[in-house]
């Protein structure tokens, strides 16, 4: 029976993204990426080549099924924020993946950049057609209605990171949720 490559591809990335999120690219061990794939370790090196190479391939496909995710909406950028904050809390090892990137290779991606450059390209258009709030650059709005979505993900003050999310009540989450899309709406919409 030939061996399906794809599946074991997945159970790879899978296995790498928990690593990774877990232990950042210095911590993360190929061997443990194997065994949680139940994969032979050398199929990482024939797969993705090094280690490094792996991590950039799971955050490209983490970045590709959050994009799916959560569309870019520019004409309702709180509904965005909102979005993106429900994303997260579905799945906030995403944020611990996006940590270590950030510590560990700083710099953009071109996916990255070039994702960033089409949305606010998106604000820009949108500012001029009046839809959006014209008072500030649209790198530095976008950058904002980013960062009020992902907020309480980098500074839940007490609570572990592993259990953001998860450990807020529900009518709490409902007033984290709120308070991102508000802020969102009030940096975007235009005055009358």
């Amino acid at each position: 029976m030939p061996r399906d490559s794809s599946a074991t591809k997945a159970r790879l990335l899978d296995a790498a993204f928990d690593e990774f999120a877990a232990y950042g690219i210095a911590g993360a061990r190929v061997d443990r990426i194997a065994e949680a794939a139940g994969a032979n370790k050398r199929l990482i090196y024939v797969y993705f080549g090094n280690k490094e190479q792996l991590f950039d391939e799971v955050l490209r496909r983490a970045l590709a099924e959050g994009a799916e995710s959560v569309p870019f909406d520019v004409d309702d950028l709180p509904g965005y924020a909102g979005a993106i904050f429900d994303h997260l809390v579905a799945r906030p090892d995403l944020m611990r993946l996006r940590l270590w990137k950030l510590l560990e290779r700083p710099s953009a991606t071109g996916l990255e950049h070039d994702a960033f450059r089409g949305k606010a390209a998106a604000v820009a258009a949108a500012q001029q057609r009046g839809d959006v709030a014209p008072g500030m650059e649209p790198d530095d709005l976008l950058t904002l209605v980013l960062a009020a979505a992902q907020a309480w993900f980098w500074a839940a003050e007490g609570v572990d990171p592993q259990e953001v999310g998860k450990a807020w009540p529900t009518e709490r989450l409902a007033l984290h949720r709120a308070a991102v899309v508000e802020a969102a709406r009030r940096m975007t919409e235009p005055r009358a």
